[in-house]
């Protein structure tokens, strides 16, 4: 499969080694400093582009390697609120976008078991949730978008709770989330339950931008042949 990198950062470089690893060919890679590869034959070569970048350059982006007809694997977090208008193209307009918060198979996982686990705590209110997050110093938003996912999903199935905040909660339906970026950390996610009695912790502390990496080019492997919107659920077929 011929894949196109947008955005050559370390995840970047990490997808490119795992993807020519497992038999690829980078067909070409897009940087900010050769923004004019998005007209090239190479880049319209490729059987998928995977996109690591910014929130403020990645809609862009989609927008460029939809009129390619390149479909897309985002791992890119904090534009969520154009989400409609990619979905539109993916409905509309026949195009293919797989995007996650996290492609870690691990996290994705954990995620399930936090939702399981909220709809589990839905009967016992005696138990307050929060969550905490810790990232490297380069990450850009906050919460990241893996922590987003984390508290919607306990939203969805704790019924106690009506909205996530960040750093402080004001009232008992706000689910508080801290932020930390810390040195070069890739990812340190927990959801702590506490009562008068004793506390319940779950965490994913990520070892390296490995398990993100190959999660990515697996879901670019999983896009060949496929169409729409699609997700880490549709390919590890977790029920949240």
């Amino acid at each position: 499969m011929k894949i196109a990198l947008i955005g050559y950062g370390k995840m970047g470089r990490e997808i490119e080694k795992i993807a020519l690893e497992r038999g690829h060919e980078i067909a070409c890679i897009i940087d900010v400093n050769n923004p004019e590869k998005f007209d090239s034959p190479e880049f319209r070569s490729a059987d998928v582009a995977i996109e690591f970048t910014s929130p403020e350059s990645a809609l862009h982006n989609y927008r460029k390697a939809f009129a390619a007809n390149i479909p897309v694997v985002s791992g890119t977090t904090g534009w969520l609120e154009r989400l409609d208008e990619v979905k539109a193209a993916c409905e509309n307009g026949g195009q293919t976008f797989f995007y996650a918060s996290n492609f870690s198979l691990g996290v994705n996982i954990f995620f399930a078991l936090s939702n399981y686990l909220a709809r589990i705590m839905n009967r016992f209110s005696d138990y307050d949730v929060k969550m905490e997050e810790t990232h490297h110093i380069h990450k850009l938003d906050a919460p990241s978008g893996t922590a987003i996912t984390l508290a919607e999903g306990i939203l969805e199935n704790l019924e106690r709770k009506d909205r996530w905040v960040l750093d402080k909660a004001n009232g008992n339906d706000e689910l508080q989330i801290k932020a930390f970026r810390e040195g070069e950390v890739p990812g340190i996610h927990t959801v702590v339950y506490e009562s008068d009695a004793d506390i319940i912790r779950i965490t994913h502390d990520a070892k390296s931008r490995k398990g993100f990496a190959l999660g990515a080019v697996l879901a670019a492997e999983f896009t060949k042949g496929k169409k729409g919107f699609l997700g880490m659920n549709d390919m590890l077929d977790l029920q949240s």
